[in-house]
């Protein structure tokens, strides 16, 4: 029985629809614990999409399938971030199924154009060919897979650079770039403000970035997990955002707990690890 496989976070993006009829953005979070469980719990949160995050979390190909194949029943878009623009990384992420991908510290046209290779088969790419041994085509039940696949999978590059703000038009504009999503925290250190994504210097190179994406008629989001930094970029017009992260909710969660629950000792008393 030929199978079907989900719309892809570009899909969404193009039909995204609020209350009253008009575009809405997409409000999701990362997922970095590399528990499938926590995906789990995450994906029926009624958020719209989830970031499954290779780069800065413990999460291999193993761990990323049971994510993807935990969030699968529920209605949240999946993406994953690879750790790195390499066509065989792309290649063994796309294969487990993963159908959208985030391809970090891309500052250039001739980087996006790279991540635009390593997703599509021949002749237009250098993804290699392993649909009958892959979840991505579930292994051979999706009909046309191979010659359909650019409709399967969709793909969002991120600007975290001085020179990838610089080059977003650019990088916006490459066929086959679906979205560009920025990265505040890495931007900050690339402008000598390590630390500082509020920094007023910050937020307007974030808003540079947005009007030159925007430029290229493409769908520009951004990390800000400050709700009020976050308000403020939708405003600016951000089709998608990050607003959280399942470690830092557990983090600052556990702490108030101790806050409300363990006496006060001074630091000399508390173990350190």
């Amino acid at each position: 029985m030929p199978l079907r496989l989900s719309p892809t976070f570009r899909d969404a993006l193009a039909a995204r629809r609020g209350p009253g009829g008009d575009a809405r953005p997409l409000a999701g979070m990362w997922v970095c614990s590399g528990s499938a469980l926590v995906a789990e719990i995450c994906a029926g949160s009624g958020l719209d999409w989830l970031l499954i995050d290779m780069e800065h979390s413990p999460n291999d190909l193993g761990s990323v399938l049971g994510q993807l194949q935990a969030v699968a029943p529920y209605p949240v878009t999946p993406v994953v971030r690879v750790p790195i623009n390499d066509g065989v990384t792309i290649k063994q992420v796309l294969d487990l199924g993963a159908q959208n991908l985030l391809v970090p510290m891309v500052s250039s046209a001739a980087e996006a154009r790279a991540a635009v290779e390593a997703v599509r088969y021949p002749p237009s790419g250098r993804r290699g060919v392993g649909s009958a041994l892959a979840r991505s085509a579930r292994w051979n039940r999706v009909d046309g897979y191979l010659a359909d696949a650019d409709a399967h999978v969709s793909l969002f590059v991120q600007i975290e650079t001085v020179q990838g703000v610089d080059a977003a038009a650019e990088i916006a504009g490459v066929d086959g770039i679906d979205g560009v999503f920025v990265g505040p925290s890495d931007l900050s250190a690339s402008m000598g403000l390590l630390g500082q994504q509020d920094h007023p210097d910050v937020v307007a190179a974030v808003h540079r970035a947005f009007e030159a994406v925007g430029s290229a008629g493409k769908p520009v989001g951004v990390n800000a997990f400050d709700p009020a930094l976050a308000r403020s970029y939708l405003e600016a017009g951000a089709s998608f955002v990050l607003v959280g992260a399942d470690v830092a909710l557990l983090a600052r969660g556990s702490e108030a707990f101790a806050a409300a629950f363990v006496p006060a000792v001074d630091d000399g008393d508390r173990p350190s690890y």
